[in-house]
Protein backbone atom coordinates (compact mmCIF):
# COMPACT_ATOMS: atom_id res chain seq x y z
CA UNK A 1 0.00 0.00 0.00
CA UNK A 2 3.02 2.20 0.89
CA UNK A 3 3.62 5.27 2.74
CA UNK A 4 0.67 6.69 4.19
CA UNK A 5 0.10 9.29 6.90
CA UNK A 6 -2.95 9.81 9.39
CA UNK A 7 -2.95 12.70 12.56
CA UNK A 8 -5.61 14.10 15.15
CA UNK A 9 -5.97 17.97 14.70
CA UNK A 10 -6.85 19.99 17.76
CA UNK A 11 -6.02 22.10 20.48
CA UNK A 12 -4.42 21.62 22.77
CA UNK A 13 -3.00 18.18 21.45
CA UNK A 14 0.05 17.16 23.52
CA UNK A 15 -1.73 14.86 25.37
CA UNK A 16 -3.62 12.88 23.29
CA UNK A 17 -3.85 9.53 23.10
CA UNK A 18 -4.86 8.76 19.47
CA UNK A 19 -1.14 8.13 18.23
CA UNK A 20 -1.39 5.13 21.16
CA UNK A 21 -3.96 3.73 19.24
CA UNK A 22 -3.64 4.41 16.06
CA UNK A 23 -0.08 3.29 16.25
CA UNK A 24 -0.94 0.24 17.85
CA UNK A 25 -3.13 -1.23 15.17
CA UNK A 26 -0.94 0.11 12.20
CA UNK A 27 1.71 -2.15 13.88
CA UNK A 28 -0.78 -5.08 13.80
CA UNK A 29 -1.69 -5.13 10.59
CA UNK A 30 1.50 -4.75 9.08
CA UNK A 31 1.28 -1.37 7.75
CA UNK A 32 4.87 -0.67 8.53
CA UNK A 33 5.47 2.76 6.28
CA UNK A 34 2.16 4.16 8.01
CA UNK A 35 2.47 7.45 10.62
CA UNK A 36 0.38 9.07 12.97
CA UNK A 37 1.26 12.85 14.48
CA UNK A 38 -0.74 15.23 16.78
CA UNK A 39 -1.31 18.72 15.02
CA UNK A 40 -1.98 21.49 16.82
CA UNK A 41 -5.25 23.29 14.69
CA UNK A 42 -7.69 25.61 15.80
CA UNK A 43 -11.16 25.58 14.87
CA UNK A 44 -10.26 28.54 12.20
CA UNK A 45 -7.10 26.81 10.40
CA UNK A 46 -8.57 23.39 9.97
CA UNK A 47 -9.44 24.21 6.15
CA UNK A 48 -6.71 25.34 5.37
CA UNK A 49 -4.72 23.05 6.41
CA UNK A 50 -6.64 19.82 4.64
CA UNK A 51 -6.56 21.77 1.69
CA UNK A 52 -2.47 21.47 1.60
CA UNK A 53 -2.30 17.76 2.28
CA UNK A 54 -1.12 15.93 -0.29
CA UNK A 55 -2.45 12.16 -1.70
CA UNK A 56 -0.53 10.57 0.55
CA UNK A 57 -2.99 11.10 3.37
CA UNK A 58 -5.61 8.27 4.42
CA UNK A 59 -7.86 10.33 7.24
CA UNK A 60 -7.70 12.27 10.12
CA UNK A 61 -8.85 12.40 13.18
CA UNK A 62 -10.26 15.82 14.80
CA UNK A 63 -10.81 16.62 18.54
CA UNK A 64 -11.72 20.01 20.13
CA UNK A 65 -12.73 22.56 19.36
CA UNK A 66 -12.66 21.63 15.21
CA UNK A 67 -15.49 19.27 15.30
CA UNK A 68 -17.83 21.54 13.58
CA UNK A 69 -14.94 22.91 11.22
CA UNK A 70 -14.66 19.57 10.46
CA UNK A 71 -18.25 18.90 9.08
CA UNK A 72 -18.72 22.27 7.74
CA UNK A 73 -15.34 21.29 5.72
CA UNK A 74 -16.64 18.07 4.17
CA UNK A 75 -17.73 17.38 0.87
CA UNK A 76 -19.68 14.06 2.08
CA UNK A 77 -21.04 13.90 5.41
CA UNK A 78 -22.44 10.35 6.82
CA UNK A 79 -25.80 10.29 8.42
CA UNK A 80 -24.65 10.01 12.20
CA UNK A 81 -21.97 13.05 11.74
CA UNK A 82 -25.21 15.03 10.55
CA UNK A 83 -27.86 13.97 13.33
CA UNK A 84 -24.69 15.09 15.97
CA UNK A 85 -23.90 17.77 14.07
CA UNK A 86 -20.04 17.57 14.01
CA UNK A 87 -17.63 15.44 12.94
CA UNK A 88 -14.18 13.42 14.66
CA UNK A 89 -13.25 11.55 11.56
CA UNK A 90 -12.57 12.89 7.62
CA UNK A 91 -11.45 11.04 5.27
CA UNK A 92 -10.63 11.52 1.85
CA UNK A 93 -12.32 10.50 -1.27
CA UNK A 94 -10.94 8.90 -4.64
CA UNK A 95 -12.77 10.81 -6.78
CA UNK A 96 -11.70 14.36 -4.58
CA UNK A 97 -12.96 15.95 -1.21
CA UNK A 98 -13.49 14.64 2.26
CA UNK A 99 -15.99 12.62 3.96
CA UNK A 100 -16.74 13.47 7.79
CA UNK A 101 -17.81 10.83 10.16
CA UNK A 102 -18.72 11.07 13.73
CA UNK A 103 -17.11 7.93 15.12
CA UNK A 104 -17.86 9.54 18.95
CA UNK A 105 -21.25 7.85 18.64
CA UNK A 106 -19.73 4.34 17.89
CA UNK A 107 -17.49 5.19 20.61
CA UNK A 108 -20.67 5.51 22.93
CA UNK A 109 -22.81 2.58 22.03
CA UNK A 110 -19.61 0.32 21.60
CA UNK A 111 -18.45 0.63 25.03
CA UNK A 112 -21.34 0.75 26.81
CA UNK A 113 -22.57 -2.52 24.87
CA UNK A 114 -19.12 -4.04 25.50
CA UNK A 115 -19.72 -3.46 29.84
CA UNK A 116 -23.22 -5.43 29.52
CA UNK A 117 -25.41 -2.39 27.55
CA UNK A 118 -28.55 -0.79 29.35
CA UNK A 119 -32.16 -1.68 28.52
CA UNK A 120 -33.77 -0.65 25.42
CA UNK A 121 -36.89 1.41 25.80
CA UNK A 122 -35.16 2.68 29.20
CA UNK A 123 -34.10 6.39 30.52
CA UNK A 124 -31.17 8.50 30.44
CA UNK A 125 -29.75 11.31 31.90
CA UNK A 126 -27.66 13.56 30.02
CA UNK A 127 -25.50 16.05 32.40
CA UNK A 128 -24.00 18.95 30.13
CA UNK A 129 -24.85 19.95 26.45
CA UNK A 130 -21.72 19.92 24.80
CA UNK A 131 -20.03 18.24 21.87
CA UNK A 132 -19.80 15.06 24.00
CA UNK A 133 -23.22 15.12 24.77
CA UNK A 134 -24.55 15.24 21.25
CA UNK A 135 -22.81 12.44 20.27
CA UNK A 136 -24.39 10.56 23.53
CA UNK A 137 -27.73 11.57 22.51
CA UNK A 138 -27.12 10.27 18.89
CA UNK A 139 -26.43 7.15 20.63
CA UNK A 140 -29.27 7.09 22.53
CA UNK A 141 -31.50 6.04 18.88
CA UNK A 142 -29.21 3.21 18.26
CA UNK A 143 -29.84 1.82 21.95
CA UNK A 144 -33.44 2.07 21.70
CA UNK A 145 -33.41 4.82 24.51
CA UNK A 146 -36.37 6.92 23.78
CA UNK A 147 -36.34 9.96 26.25
CA UNK A 148 -33.67 11.41 27.97
CA UNK A 149 -33.17 14.18 30.71
CA UNK A 150 -30.59 16.89 30.09
CA UNK A 151 -29.36 18.94 32.87
CA UNK A 152 -27.58 22.22 32.22
CA UNK A 153 -26.30 25.43 34.47
CA UNK A 154 -27.12 27.60 31.53
CA UNK A 155 -30.69 26.34 29.67
CA UNK A 156 -29.54 29.17 26.60
CA UNK A 157 -26.60 27.05 26.12
CA UNK A 158 -28.82 23.95 25.47
CA UNK A 159 -29.44 24.51 21.49
CA UNK A 160 -27.12 22.40 19.53
CA UNK A 161 -28.11 19.55 22.15
CA UNK A 162 -31.70 20.16 21.72
CA UNK A 163 -31.53 20.40 18.17
CA UNK A 164 -29.27 17.04 18.11
CA UNK A 165 -32.18 14.94 20.24
CA UNK A 166 -34.88 16.46 17.59
CA UNK A 167 -33.02 15.02 14.86
CA UNK A 168 -32.43 11.69 16.08
CA UNK A 169 -36.30 11.80 17.98
CA UNK A 170 -35.21 11.47 21.39
CA UNK A 171 -37.56 13.25 23.97
CA UNK A 172 -35.97 15.46 25.74
CA UNK A 173 -36.79 17.39 29.26
CA UNK A 174 -34.14 19.82 29.97
CA UNK A 175 -33.46 20.86 33.57
CA UNK A 176 -31.78 23.72 35.42
CA UNK A 177 -28.50 22.47 37.08
CA UNK A 178 -29.90 24.25 40.64
CA UNK A 179 -32.90 23.14 40.16
CA UNK A 180 -32.45 19.24 39.76
CA UNK A 181 -33.27 16.37 41.94
CA UNK A 182 -30.36 14.32 41.67
CA UNK A 183 -31.49 11.31 43.52
CA UNK A 184 -35.28 11.13 41.54
CA UNK A 185 -33.37 11.72 38.32
CA UNK A 186 -30.65 9.02 38.48
CA UNK A 187 -32.07 6.88 40.74
CA UNK A 188 -34.59 6.01 38.36
CA UNK A 189 -32.53 6.35 35.49
CA UNK A 190 -30.98 3.30 33.22
CA UNK A 191 -27.91 5.41 32.40
CA UNK A 192 -26.17 8.45 33.62
CA UNK A 193 -23.83 9.85 31.10
CA UNK A 194 -21.73 12.66 32.90
CA UNK A 195 -19.63 14.95 30.13
CA UNK A 196 -18.69 17.58 32.93
CA UNK A 197 -15.78 18.32 34.96
CA UNK A 198 -15.53 16.39 38.48
CA UNK A 199 -15.70 19.49 40.58
CA UNK A 200 -19.43 20.33 39.07
CA UNK A 201 -20.77 17.37 40.43
CA UNK A 202 -19.20 17.17 44.09
CA UNK A 203 -21.98 17.59 45.68
CA UNK A 204 -24.58 15.46 43.82
CA UNK A 205 -22.45 12.04 43.61
CA UNK A 206 -24.14 9.87 45.76
CA UNK A 207 -27.49 10.46 43.83
CA UNK A 208 -25.68 10.38 40.22
CA UNK A 209 -24.16 6.39 41.20
CA UNK A 210 -27.89 5.34 42.31
CA UNK A 211 -28.22 5.05 38.25
CA UNK A 212 -27.96 1.43 36.73
CA UNK A 213 -24.88 2.05 35.03
CA UNK A 214 -22.56 5.79 34.88
CA UNK A 215 -20.64 6.65 31.70
CA UNK A 216 -17.96 9.40 33.21
CA UNK A 217 -16.57 10.91 30.18
CA UNK A 218 -13.99 12.06 32.30
CA UNK A 219 -10.63 9.87 32.44
CA UNK A 220 -7.74 11.92 33.81
CA UNK A 221 -6.77 12.04 37.02
CA UNK A 222 -8.60 8.58 37.42
CA UNK A 223 -10.35 7.45 39.27
CA UNK A 224 -12.89 10.63 38.98
CA UNK A 225 -14.90 11.18 42.50
CA UNK A 226 -18.05 9.88 40.35
CA UNK A 227 -16.16 6.24 38.81
CA UNK A 228 -14.70 5.95 42.66
CA UNK A 229 -18.51 6.13 43.91
CA UNK A 230 -20.13 4.16 41.77
CA UNK A 231 -17.46 1.22 41.67
CA UNK A 232 -17.99 1.28 46.09
CA UNK A 233 -21.60 1.28 45.16
CA UNK A 234 -21.12 -1.40 42.86
CA UNK A 235 -22.99 0.72 39.96
CA UNK A 236 -21.48 -0.17 36.98
CA UNK A 237 -19.07 2.39 35.02
CA UNK A 238 -17.96 3.17 32.00
CA UNK A 239 -15.08 5.72 31.12
CA UNK A 240 -13.99 7.86 28.97
CA UNK A 241 -11.10 6.01 27.30
CA UNK A 242 -13.42 3.18 26.74
CA UNK A 243 -15.31 5.53 24.39
CA UNK A 244 -11.74 6.63 23.24
CA UNK A 245 -10.92 3.34 22.23
CA UNK A 246 -14.31 1.99 20.55
CA UNK A 247 -14.57 5.63 18.49
CA UNK A 248 -11.31 4.71 17.53
CA UNK A 249 -12.00 1.36 16.01
CA UNK A 250 -13.88 2.79 13.67
CA UNK A 251 -11.41 5.25 12.67
CA UNK A 252 -9.01 2.23 11.38
CA UNK A 253 -11.34 0.77 9.76
CA UNK A 254 -12.13 4.22 7.71
CA UNK A 255 -8.38 4.66 7.45
CA UNK A 256 -7.05 1.37 6.69
CA UNK A 257 -9.88 -0.61 5.09
CA UNK A 258 -9.13 -3.12 7.61
CA UNK A 259 -10.87 -4.65 10.76
CA UNK A 260 -9.34 -2.84 13.89
CA UNK A 261 -7.41 -5.13 16.04
CA UNK A 262 -9.02 -4.68 19.16
CA UNK A 263 -6.79 -6.19 21.37
CA UNK A 264 -3.84 -4.80 20.23
CA UNK A 265 -4.97 -1.28 20.60
CA UNK A 266 -6.31 -2.03 24.63
CA UNK A 267 -3.17 -3.17 25.13
CA UNK A 268 -1.54 -0.35 24.23
CA UNK A 269 -3.95 1.47 25.40
CA UNK A 270 -3.82 0.32 29.26
CA UNK A 271 -0.15 0.33 28.88
CA UNK A 272 0.14 3.94 28.39
CA UNK A 273 -2.49 4.72 30.57
CA UNK A 274 -0.28 2.62 33.01
CA UNK A 275 -3.94 2.68 35.31
CA UNK A 276 -5.93 -0.81 36.25
CA UNK A 277 -9.09 0.77 34.63
CA UNK A 278 -11.40 -2.15 33.60
CA UNK A 279 -11.59 -1.60 30.26
CA UNK A 280 -14.17 -3.65 27.88
CA UNK A 281 -13.53 -4.87 24.45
Amino acid sequence: MGSRRAAVLGSPIEHSLSPVLHGAAYRELGLADWTFDRIRCEADELPALVDDLGPEWAGLAVTMPGKRAALAYASEVTRVAELVGAANTLVPRPEGGWLADCTDVQGVVGSLNAAGGVPSGGRAVVLGAGGTATAALTALEELAIPSATIVVRDPARAGEALACAGRVGVQVDLVRWDEADFAALCGGADLVVSTVPPAAIESAVADIVRAGCVFDVIYHPWPTPLAQAAQERGTRVVTGLDMLLHQAFAQVRWFTGQDAPREAMRTALRDATATELPLPV
